[in-house]
C-alpha cells in the first residue's frame, strides 16, 4: 500500500500551487513496496470516473491495472511490480461523459519516437555529472557584468543524417561544442527539445513538458550534451514554452474529459493564430506543473537558463485575436491578471531554488519592468529580448544605403530605452525563415556590399549595449534562409567570402570578450555616451563605450554607406593618441582594406560637443573601434 502520510504535505502543496518539485510526486517512479521492486504511478485527473495504466506489459488492457483515488482532489495512484526502465505506457481515462481515451503522462520523463506517442519509464538519477567546476563558477558569476554571446541552435537542422533523420545528442556534442567554442560563443541556446509531435513546430508546440525529445536520444544522452558543454566552458539555455500547448489527442487537451490544464472559457483558452490552447494560469495544480517544470530543466539537466517563449501572448488577453475573440479582465483591461501573477510567482520560485540562472523573456511589447525584480513591481525575469532594436535594425539594414539617411532614427532610437531593461539583442530563427530571407540576403547591394553590410551590422550589434544572440548559419553568411528540414549549407565554407565571415565572427567574439567596455556596464547609462548621433546625411554615427576602468574606454565609429571618407573629424572626450584596434573593413575579413595604420593624435579644438577631435579614414559600410593609447605627455 502507498504510504499516504509520507506524501500528504506534498499533495497539499500541489493543490495549493506551491509544490516546486511536483515531478517527484507525480509520474512514473521506481519504488519498492512490500519488498518488491516496481513502478509507482500517480496522475492528476479530478474529472475522471476511472483511470488505469496500460502498456505492452498488460496488452493495453485497462482492466489489468486500475488506479485508486488518493484524494478527492483527483490524484490517482497505483503500483505495478517488476516494471523496468524502457517500458512504454499511457493512462486510460474514463471521462465524465463515458468515453475512454488514452493519454501520455503529463509528467513522463521520456517518450516514444514520433509518430508513436506513449510515455517511456525512465529514471532521473542514473547519470553521473562531471561539471562540478562549471557549476561552482556559475554560482559566483555576475552575468550582468560579463560577456554573453549566444549561439541559437536547432539541433536537427544544424546537421542531420537526412531530412527528419537525426544524430544522437552525444554525436551533436562531439561536433557542435568544438565549433561553438572555436567561434568564441559563451552559450548555446537550443530551440525546444521538449517532446513534440510535429517536426516543423520546432518544439514550440509541446506534448511532453518533462520529456526530452526522443528524436535525438534519451534524457541521459541530453545530459551528456549539457555536461560536455559545461566541461568546455559553454553554458546551455533552453527555449521553454509555458504559454500554450498543442491540441494533439494524446496530450494535455481535455486531459480527463474536461478542460484541466487549459481554460474552460474558450475565449481565454484558444490561441487561434497557432491553433493551440492557453494554460489556465489561475489553477493551482497548473501552477505547480509549470513551475516544477522550469525547475526540473534547470536542476535535473543543469541548464544555465530558460528563454521563455511568447511572453506577450501570456500577458495580454487580446494577443493575436480579433475583437470578438477575447473579453476584458475584471477591471476592463486587456491584461491577463492570472498570467502576470503566475509569471511573478514562477520567477520568484526559480531564483529561490536555482540562484544565478538566466531567465530571458521573449517579450515584444512595451510592458514595463519585465527584467526587474518582483519586489519593485517587475515580472522577475533577469533579461528581456530587445525586439524593438531587432526590428528597427533589420528594417534599416535592408534599405539601400541611399535611403538610410531618411530613416536615421532607426539606428539611434534604441538608445532612448536601452537601459530600461536588461536586454539581449536577438537575431533569432524567427528572422530568417518563412520568406524573410537569411541575414546575409537581407543586405542590399552587390555581392561585396552584402558581406560588408553584414560585417558592419554584426560589429554594431556587438558595440551596442546588451548581450548578444545570433541564429546558426548567420555566422558564415548563409545565403538561403533557414531550411528547417535540411541542414546548414556547410559547403559554403569552401568559398573565401563565407570562410572570411566565419573568421570575422570568431575575431569579433575574441575582441568582444577582450574589451570590458563592451559588456561590463551593459545595463548602466554610464556605459554609453554619444559623440555624434546626428549625421544622417552621411549615415555615420559615433559613440563611446565605457567600463569601470577609464583606460578601457572605446570609441566606436559606424558608416552605413559605401562611401569612403578621409580626414573625417570625430570628437573625443580626452586628449592623447588614439589607435584603431578593430576594423570590419580589414582585407582579411573580405573588406576593402581602408584602415588607419598610424595613431591619430588629438587636436585641442572642440568638435561634436567634445573639447578635442581626431581625424581618421572612415571605411565604407564598416565599423571601426578606437582606443586611447596615451595622453599628450605619455600618461
Amino acid at each position: 500500500m502507498l504510504d499516504f502520510t509520507a506524501l500528504e504535505h506534498d499533495v497539499y502543496l500541489f493543490h495549493q500551487g506551491n509544490l516546486r518539485y511536483s515531478y517527484e510526486l507525480l509520474g512514473a517512479h521506481q519504488d519498492t513496496q512490500n519488498g518488491t521492486p516496481g513502478i509507482r504511478f500517480m496522475v492528476w485527473a479530478p474529472n475522471a470516473q476511472q483511470v488505469s495504466v496500460v502498456g505492452d506489459f498488460n496488452e493495453w488492457d485497462g482492466r489489468e491495472h486500475p488506479m485508486k483515488k488518493l484524494n478527492e482532489n483527483g490524484i490517482w495512484h497505483t503500483f505495478i511490480p517488476h516494471l523496468e526502465q524502457g517500458e512504454i505506457y499511457k493512462y486510460e481515462i474514463l471521462t465524465p461523459h463515458g468515453h475512454l481515451q488514452l493519454k501520455a503522462d503529463p509528467y513522463g520523463f521520456s517518450s516514444e519516437l514520433r509518430p508513436n506517442t506513449a510515455s517511456v519509464i525512465y529514471p532521473l538519477d542514473n547519470y553521473q555529472w562531471n561539471d562540478d567546476l562549471w557549476m561552482k563558477r556559475r554560482e559566483e558569476m555576475n552575468f550582468y557584468e560579463s560577456p554573453i554571446s549566444i549561439y541559437e541552435l536547432h539541433l536537427g537542422s544544424w546537421k542531420n543524417i537526412e531530412p527528419e533523420v537525426y544524430y544522437n545528442y552525444r554525436d551533436y556534442a562531439e561536433e557542435v561544442i568544438p565549433y561553438v567554442k572555436e567561434l568564441g560563443y559563451t552559450h548555446i541556446e537550443l530551440l525546444p527539445i521538449t517532446e513534440h509531435p510535429f517536426d516543423r513546430s520546432w518544439g514550440y508546440q509541446t506534448t511532453g513538458y518533462y520529456a526530452v525529445t526522443s528524436r535525438y536520444g534519451t534524457p541521459d544522452d541530453f545530459r551528456y550534451f549539457v555536461d560536455q558543454c559545461h566541461q568546455h566552458g559553454i553554458g546551455v539555455i533552453l527555449d521553454w514554452v509555458p504559454g500554450h500547448f498543442c491540441k494533439d489527442a494524446h496530450g494535455l487537451r481535455r486531459f480527463d474529459g474536461e478542460a484541466l490544464y487549459e481554460y474552460e472559457n474558450l475565449l481565454k483558452a484558444e490561441k487561434p493564430q497557432w491553433g493551440t490552447l492557453t494554460f489556465d494560469f489561475g489553477r493551482n495544480e497548473v501552477q505547480s506543473f509549470l513551475i516544477s517544470n522550469a525547475i526540473y530543466w534547470l536542476k535535473e539537466f543543469h541548464l544555465d537558463g530558460l528563454r521563455v517563449d511568447a511572453v506577450a501572448s501570456m500577458l495580454y488577453l487580446d494577443f493575436g485575436k480579433e475583437e470578438d475573440e477575447w473579453e476584458t479582465n475584471e477591471h476592463g483591461g486587456r491584461e491577463n491578471l492570472e498570467a502576470i501573477a503566475f509569471i511573478k510567482k514562477m520567477n520568484e520560485a526559480i531564483f529561490e531554488e536555482v540562484p544565478n540562472v538566466l531567465m530571458m523573456a521573449e517579450e515584444s511589447t512595451s510592458y514595463p519592468l519585465v527584467s526587474a525584480p518582483t519586489y519593485i513591481g517587475g515580472l522577475g525575469f533577469n533579461y528581456k529580448w530587445n525586439m524593438g532594436w531587432m526590428n528597427d535594425m533589420l528594417r534599416y539594414m535592408e534599405m539601400d544605403p541611399v535611403h538610410r539617411k531618411y530613416n536615421h532614427n532607426l539606428i539611434t532610437f534604441s538608445l532612448f530605452y536601452a537601459f530600461s531593461e536588461n536586454f539581449v539583442l536577438p537575431i533569432s530563427h524567427d528572422e530568417v525563415v518563412h520568406g524573410k530571407k537569411s541575414l546575409l540576403n537581407k543586405m542590399p547591394g552587390d555581392y561585396w556590399q552584402k558581406f560588408a553590410n553584414l560585417r558592419a551590422f554584426l560589429a554594431f550589434m556587438y558595440a551596442h549595449p546588451g548581450k548578444k544572440l545570433l541564429f546558426m548559419g548567420s555566422e558564415f553568411g548563409q545565403f538561403d534562409e533557414w531550411k528547417d528540414l535540411g541542414d546548414l549549407d556547410w559547403e559554403l565554407l569552401d568559398y573565401d567570402s563565407h570562410a572570411s565571415v566565419l573568421d570575422y565572427v570568431k575575431q569579433l567574439h575574441q575582441f568582444y570578450k577582450d574589451m570590458p567596455a563592451l559588456w561590463e556596464l551593459d545595463h548602466n547609462e554610464d556605459g554609453f555616451s554619444w559623440i555624434d548621433p546626428h549625421n544622417f546625411e552621411q549615415s555615420i554615427i559615433s559613440f563611446i563605450r565605457c567600463s569601470r576602468t577609464p583606460k578601457d574606454q572605446l570609441l566606436v565609429v559606424c558608416n552605413f554607406t559605401p562611401v569612403v571618407y578621409h580626414d573625417y573629424k570625430v570628437g573625443v572626450p580626452q586628449p592623447g593618441h588614439y589607435e584603431e584596434i578593430f576594423n570590419s573593413d580589414a582585407e582579411h575579413f573580405g573588406g576593402s582594406g581602408q584602415r588607419n595604420g598610424l595613431k591619430a593624435a588629438s587636436v585641442p579644438e572642440p568638435w561634436q560637443g567634445q573639447n578635442h577631435h581626431i581625424k581618421m579614414t572612415i571605411p565604407p559600410l564598416a565599423v571601426t573601434f578606437w582606443k586611447r593609447i596615451n595622453g599628450p605627455k605619455g600618461d
